[in-house]
């Protein structure tokens, strides 16, 4: 147990000399932007994530099969400009892959600017949201989580996808060394469960207060604070700016 709360509280307060530098920690502060989004889309957009594709490629199965409140255009839209969005941040990795604190400086600066303009739409449009404002929507939301996604997968932080927590959760058992594993690092895992939990439960309690929009403005604060640690990343000449 001791083991495990040590490796929670270096995720979130990495040592000065450590692997992966200042990144985990703003690959955390993203995964709660992904939480915050994925309930404002959902709650918001009606059942369409634009942060867990997984979801929308079963949306879309559900929505060609006729089943109600299920719309095929709103994840095809949010699958097609998610891949739109990684194929920016894919871009910008392999362009950076040199230095990892200039890449997630670059792809954090374009996020918080879709982030900010999605909130300044939704903000002016009010909700509940009519066919235009909710594809403007989907169309910047699911472009920047695309950017997140890809440059969280460049980055190769493990278990810190920021989006995707299906295998973070697996692996938590079956990395076990009671499974014959070599340790499961739940530490690293639970804190990043922690943090989507803890974006899609403030997504919902602004829902529920009529405050939904303020969902992307705390996801783009989020954002900014991701920026400010990137600035200082991109200066740093440490080992852990290589690419793993």
């Amino acid at each position: 147990m001791n083991t495990q709360l040590v490796e929670a509280w270096r995720t979130v307060v990495p040592e000065r000399d450590s692997r992966h530098g200042p990144l985990p920690p703003m690959l955390l502060l993203c995964t709660v932007v992904s939480g915050l989004v994925d309930a404002f889309s959902y709650l918001g957009l009606g059942h369409v994530f634009v942060a867990n594709m997984t979801g929308n490629v079963v949306f879309l199965g559900f929505a060609l099969a006729g089943t109600s409140g299920f719309q095929w255009w709103a994840s095809l839209l949010a699958i097609l400009l998610f891949s739109l969005g990684a194929f920016l941040g894919g871009s910008i990795g392999h362009r950076l892959s040199a230095h990892r604190g200039r890449m997630v400086l670059a792809a954090g600066v374009v996020q918080l600017a879709i982030v900010l303009a999605a909130f300044i739409v939704a903000l002016v449009s009010r909700a509940p949201y009519s066919t235009g404002p909710t594809v403007v929507l989907i169309v910047l939301l699911a472009f920047a989580l695309g950017l997140q996604n890809a440059t969280a997968r460049q980055l190769g932080v493990p278990d810190l996808t920021t989006t995707v927590l299906t295998m973070t959760i697996t692996g938590i058992s079956a990395d076990t060394r009671a499974a014959g594993g070599e340790g499961n690092h739940a530490g690293r895992r639970v804190v990043s469960i922690v943090c989507m939990f803890l974006g899609a439960l403030v997504g919902a309690l602004l829902f529920a207060a009529g405050l939904l929009p303020y969902s992307l403005l705390v996801a783009s604060i989020l954002l900014a604070l991701v920026v400010t640690g990137g600035v200082v990343a991109a200066r740093s000449s440490r080992p852990w700016i290589a690419s793993s």
